[in-house]
């Protein structure tokens, strides 16, 4: 997108924690051997005796994390989503999310848009294992903006955090200075009356280019950014299930047990209505370009074009 800023959301969670560093002395950063890739790096810089690198031992992170948390600090483990979420989930299960401690996990490098790192490194399933946490709220920030908001919220709010984060630079969407971001409450984009593309993450850029494709061919399709996966904003989702009658989930992420499966579970109970989910389609990532991978899954502007008018 030429002529708008592009920042990966990894760098604003970098940033934003050397700012909450200076804020409050009770923020500590704990990463696995990957503060330079996770941007952790630039809390170590500023705050060395604020910051453990505990190697590449995920589970041993989240452990220490905990017993941080009930000292009254405020701990951020950081690491790939793949690590974060998957090696270390029995440990967020129990001993971050059973006894509800204060603990925020920063997974970077989420997604197919990790690229040449290639399906091994490529987590789309980490929003579904972390639903199944009790408690335990769900970020994925779809800009610089929104990162940052979303960075400063998770660490005001008591008790478990993910919060999602991209290897991709995207486009600074959030350009309104009247942004304002809450946990569990959607942002409504644009109005239609037609269809309703409901985006989380990158996928909101996408959604928004693509809205300009469809409504060349007279679609007029609304987009709803949830930047919170949980809870969930049922409220703006029902209101727009009511409008338009149809809905496209959009997500960088397995359309199974992400946002795709919790809209549908809210619908299926509350207003059914037919919907439509845009994801990974029960298969492993491949390695290459990472724009190059959202066109081959059907990611982009162009693949989403394509599937919400096949869908009407």
């Amino acid at each position: 997108m030429q002529g708008v800023k592009m920042t990966a959301t990894r760098e604003s969670y970098g940033n934003t924690l050397v700012e909450l560093g200076k804020e409050d002395n009770r923020i500590v950063v704990l990463d696995a051997d990957l503060a330079g890739a996770t941007r952790t790096a630039y809390f170590k810089k500023a705050y060395p005796d604020r910051h453990i690198d505990c190697g590449i031992a995920e589970a041993n992170m989240v452990g220490i994390a905990a017993g941080l948390a009930t000292a009254g600090m405020i701990p951020f483990i950081s690491s790939f989503a793949m690590f974060a979420a998957g090696r270390a989930y029995e440990q967020i299960r129990n001993s971050v999310g059973y006894p509800h401690l204060n603990v925020k996990i920063g997974a970077t490098h989420a997604g197919i848009s990790v690229g040449e790192d290639g399906a091994t490194h490529q987590c789309n399933e980490d929003v579904a294992l972390m639903r199944t946490v009790p408690g335990m709220v769900i970020i994925n920030p779809a800009d610089d903006v929104e990162a940052r908001a979303a960075v400063r919220a998770a660490a005001m709010y008591d008790g478990p955090v993910y919060l999602r984060f991209g290897r991709l630079p995207v486009p600074v969407i959030h350009s309104d200075p009247d942004y304002k971001f809450e946990i569990g409450k959607g942002i409504q984009l644009s109005e239609g009356e037609d269809v309703t593309l409901v985006a989380t993450g990158l996928m909101v850029a996408k959604a928004l280019e693509a809205v300009k494709y469809l409504e060349a061919d007279g679609i007029h399709a609304g987009v709803i950014d949830i930047h919170t996966i949980k809870p969930l904003d049922s409220e703006i989702i029902l209101k727009a299930a009511g409008k338009t009658g149809k809905i496209v989930v959009l997500e960088e992420h397995s359309v199974i047990g992400g946002l795709g499966s919790a809209v549908s579970e809210l619908l299926s109970e509350l207003f059914p209505i037919p919907v439509k989910r845009i994801g990974i389609n029960d298969v492993y990532g491949r390695s290459g370009p990472a724009e190059e991978l959202l066109h081959y899954y059907g990611l982009d502007t162009e693949g989403i074009y394509r599937q919400v008018k096949g869908f009407l």
